[in-house]
């Protein structure tokens, strides 16, 4: 049985970004006796996590031996946390003392126990600080597009008001402890992009809404671990968002959205990588439908050799 002493365990991961970590723990309560703040260490390249425990002696350091991106290294926190909530965020994120109370997100999660998780209001941490995130819109059926509300406009209070959304942001989230307990943890089988969104639908599915609620903010300096674009980002956006449909669209038109992602954007998103001569970028989009495509027959084929051919006809 968990002792909940601690009522907020913060968790962040770090992948080679000391200087992004240490830049967000100094903007953190880490002098708070009921709040916990926890980085994971997700295998960086230089002994990172040794440098933060001894600049930070009351941050907890969790070390993993290899990189288990971003579902396996928030897990990772999870399994050593203790609070009643935990709040995740990314490492390359800032708070502010006017905007950074997050016992408000807290009394939104206690507000009702349909409730499961809340996010901030997020902000770019850059110019003017634009809006990031002020809630989703749904992603739709086919086309798996959505947008992220106010992205790209000047803050001027015109999304202060609190409201559900589909989907949890990933750079910063609340989420009740029971929750998780109940839904499960972070899906481990995208290692980067779409776990929140598929998280979500975790949580929605075990009966929980989620909220945006903007009176805490968090400021983000948005992916200067990945790059916009990285080969990586773009290999695991293009597998992703096929695995996602997989995973969250049973009705047929999920077909339809394998055809739309595969033989429209992908092939557009080849063709202008393929202009701007980033031959890179096209092998990685190109690896991207190649390996999620192999990935499904690998899956039939260990169902046709379980169970063999007529079980497996009747159970499909």
């Amino acid at each position: 049985m968990v002792q909940l002493d601690i009522q907020i365990s913060i968790i962040t991961v770090n992948y080679n970004g000391l200087k992004d970590t240490c830049e967000l723990i100094d903007t953190l309560p880490i002098e708070d006796e009921s709040v916990e703040v926890i980085v994971v260490d997700n295998a960086s390249q230089e002994d990172e996590a040794t440098i933060i425990e001894q600049l930070y002696p009351k941050v907890k350091i969790v070390r993993s031996k290899e990189n288990l991106g971003f579902a396996g290294g928030n897990n990772l926190g999870i399994q050593v946390a203790r609070g009643k909530y935990f709040f995740f965020i990314n490492n390359d994120t800032l708070l502010r003392p006017q905007t950074s109370d997050l016992r408000l997100l807290i009394n939104r999660l206690e507000s009702s126990p349909k409730i499961g998780a809340v996010c901030p209001k997020i902000r770019f941490s850059w110019g003017d600080n634009p809006i990031q995130f002020a809630g989703y819109t749904p992603l739709s059926r086919v086309t798996m597009r959505n947008h992220a509300i106010g992205c790209g406009e000047s803050d001027h209070g015109q999304y202060n008001t609190a409201h559900i959304t589909p989907y949890a942001h990933g750079a910063a989230m609340m989420v009740k402890r029971e929750v998780i307990d109940k839904a499960g943890l972070m899906p481990e089988c995208y290692f980067l992009y779409y776990e929140e969104l598929d998280w979500s639908m975790m949580m929605r599915r075990a009966g929980y809404d989620i909220w945006y609620d903007p009176a805490v903010t968090v400021y983000h300096k948005e992916s200067q671990t990945t790059g916009q674009q990285s080969p990586l980002r773009t290999y695991y956006i293009t597998r992703n968002r096929l695995l996602f449909v997989k995973r969250n669209n049973p009705s047929v038109s999920h077909y339809l959205s394998y055809l739309y992602l595969i033989c429209l954007v992908a092939c557009r998103d080849i063709l202008k990588h393929t202009l701007q001569r980033r031959f890179d970028l096209v092998k990685s989009v190109s690896k991207g439908i190649s390996d999620f495509i192999n990935s499904q027959f690998s899956i039939l084929n260990s169902q046709f050799d379980k169970h063999g051919f007529l079980d497996y006809i009747n159970i499909h």
